[in-house]
């Protein structure tokens, strides 16, 4: 079972989260609800076991909760992967959500990029500021080491978009992690290494 444990203390936020990428129990409380919200969903979606508390500074806001979300979530990736024997590495999706469309494409490379190309049409969904989606995926690429593409094709609501893209990443994110049974004793890399 790959699965990984990871804590982390500063003076911005205490993070405990456990994840399982067979599956297993969500529970998410990270101190904002559109936050649990996400999580949940992308847990759902690529069918991970993720438990995750945070107890941040969010009477600032949710600026460092988000950001140290998504470097605990990326580290706990990389930890359950190990060398990253026999997956799939590569995944992409189209994902509708109603009026929104919208794409992902990963490749699990021991690099880290992130590609984002996503207008939100509202600068805030509840007391959440949308411009920390891509703050957490920042996070969560340095951390993982991967190689992440997000792009809008369509949308108008912006709890649609940001709803699309994390469900969307949870199913890429599963995809690319999967095993390839027929290749499963191989890194796949022509360098031997990820």
């Amino acid at each position: 079972m790959r699965t990984s444990t990871i804590e982390r203390n500063t003076a911005e936020t205490k993070i405990n989260l456990a994840l399982a990428l067979e599956g297993g129990e969500v529970e998410i409380n990270t101190g904002c609800g559109f936050l649990d919200h996400m999580l949940t969903l992308f847990a759902r979606h690529g069918r991970f076991g993720l438990t995750l508390k945070c107890d941040g500074d969010t009477e600032v806001d949710y600026h460092h909760t988000t950001e140290d979300i998504g470097i605990c979530l990326g580290k706990a990736f990389a930890e359950a992967l190990g060398d990253k024997r026999g997956i799939k590495r590569y995944a992409d999706i189209i994902l509708p959500m109603d009026e929104t469309l919208v794409m992902v494409a990963l490749d699990i490379s021991g690099r880290d990029y992130l590609g984002y190309a996503v207008e939100l049409p509202a600068n805030k969904v509840g007391d959440f500021d949308t411009e920390l989606v891509e703050e957490f995926l920042l996070g969560f690429v340095r951390s993982a080491g991967i190689t992440l593409h997000v792009r809008l094709i369509t949308g108008r609501n912006t709890h649609h978009i940001i709803e699309g893209i994390f469900k969307a990443l949870g199913r890429v994110m599963a995809e690319g992690c999967s095993i390839d049974e027929k290749h499963r004793d191989e890194i796949p890399s022509t360098k031997g290494v990820l």
